[in-house]
């Protein structure tokens, strides 16, 4: 297959970790250009996470609201969390929602793959939507406290243009949404933990 990429392509000439925290590992690379010059890149490697979706019979999301220590303030998104090592992409969508919210579904469905800060992160987050929820207890990670509440999409639709949600992946999540409930989309029949 011709590759159609091939003229723009960057290519490892060698790479540091420059840092290694509890689960961010920055590096420096040096690349070698279409044009044959080189120049440095920096970026974080990063295990990727799920976001959920969770809807409620009435049709209400549940979201949540913390603290974001890099940004200094409390954000509303929707319910998320970052994969463990060789972890499933649905396994850590239905571990986070119970943890952080209490709910569990009955119905999951993969909606696609975003990747939120393509300039510096490998980050990758799986989209997934859930439903049929029941309400069970929470068991927040020690150190994490976050408010739950339900919220209708047409509110969540205001605050992202007023500017209070600014999330990325809250606000692909609720395009994700929109687009399904208007019958434009369709969920993928494959999800990303499917073998093959």
């Amino acid at each position: 297959a011709q590759d159609d990429d091939a003229h723009l392509r960057e290519v490892l000439i060698d790479g540091t970790q420059v840092y290694r925290g509890h689960f961010l590992d920055v590096r420096r690379d040096r690349v070698r250009l279409p044009d044959g010059r080189e120049a440095g890149r920096e970026y974080i490697v990063h295990p990727g996470a799920a976001v959920i979706v969770a809807m409620l019979d009435d049709g209400r999301l549940v979201m949540e609201r913390q603290y974001r220590y890099p940004l200094g303030r409390a954000v509303i998104e929707f319910p998320a969390g970052k994969l463990d090592a060789g972890e499933p992409s649905k396994r850590c969508a239905v571990r986070e929602l119970r943890e952080e919210t209490g709910y569990s579904a009955r119905e999951w469905a993969f909606a696609g793959t975003m990747h939120n800060a393509i300039a510096y992160s490998t980050e990758h987050i799986d989209i997934w939507f859930a439903r049929g929820l029941s309400q069970g207890d929470r068991r927040l990670d020690e150190g994490e406290f976050l408010d739950v509440f339900p919220a209708e999409q047409a509110q969540l639709e205001a605050w992202v243009r007023e500017g209070v949600i600014t999330d990325a992946k809250s606000i692909s999540s609720l395009m994700w949404l929109q687009q399904w409930r208007a019958g434009r989309w369709e969920f993928h029949s494959q999800s990303p933990d499917a073998e093959g």
